[in-house]
């Protein structure tokens, strides 16, 4: 099945809120879908998923006991505002209880996280997982990003699907500029920012973000109000 038989366009605000669904291409997973918004409460969060990061072909196992019942479950993968491919169907339990597993496209790159989605058989969107974080062969993620000010001392970046992380920058090299060189100042808020790291998932830090253990932080907006060596 095409990896864009099925899009999805959704707003991202705390967390995916809002979903329109166009038509699904034709075979045994498709369906007409419908332009219904899921709201908060139709679009439940999945439960549990494991692993939360890894390579593509990585197998992931969902769980979740809060969905509505229906007919039928439909499990898909895709990345925020891009498309989503349905890789299989699951069974739901006597008491709603739905589990099920997956492997992560080979198409899957480090620079984007992917999501976990249930469908039922109108492929309007019932449940969504939090996000799976694709790897490198060296087990690392990138992300394009943006400083934020969340009023905590910490260092916390917004990447272009609204995902937040702290980063941890303790083992890290200094920043460099877009050109490589070493910059004099600390990434501030504002800052356009290319993070390379690895994703080590809640710690307990700066409102609860997910932190990234940095690799490789390169600021591309150093030129400005930064000197450098």
């Amino acid at each position: 099945m095409s990896a864009r038989c099925l899009t999805v366009s959704f707003v991202v605000f705390a967390a995916l809120r809002i979903w329109t669904a166009a038509p699904a291409c034709t075979d045994e997973l498709s369906a007409q879908a419908h332009r219904n918004p899921a709201t908060p409460d139709s679009a439940r969060r999945i439960q549990s998923m494991e692993p939360r990061s890894g390579p593509p072909g990585t197998e992931i196992s969902i769980y979740t006991e809060n969905l509505p019942f229906q007919g039928r479950v439909v499990l898909g993968m895709g990345a925020v505002g891009s498309g989503f491919e349905a890789l299989g169907e699951a069974q739901q339990q006597e008491w709603g209880e739905v589990g099920g597993t997956l492997t992560v496209p080979d198409y899957a790159t480090w620079d984007r996280a992917l999501v976990v989605i249930i469908f039922n058989g109108n492929f309007v969107p019932t449940g969504l997982s939090d996000p799976f974080h694709v790897t490198n062969e060296l087990g690392l993620i990138r992300r394009t990003a943006e400083v934020t000010d969340e009023g905590e001392d910490c260092l916390m970046v917004r990447d272009a699907d609204g995902y937040f992380y702290t980063l941890s920058l303790d083992s890290a090299p200094p920043p460099t500029g877009p050109d490589g060189a070493p910059i004099l100042r600390a990434p501030h808020a504002g800052d356009a920012v290319v993070v390379e790291g690895r994703f080590v998932g809640e710690n307990g830090g700066c409102s609860q973000a997910e932190t990234i253990t940095v690799t490789r932080l390169i600021v591309e907006t150093a030129d400005r109000g930064g000197s450098r060596r």
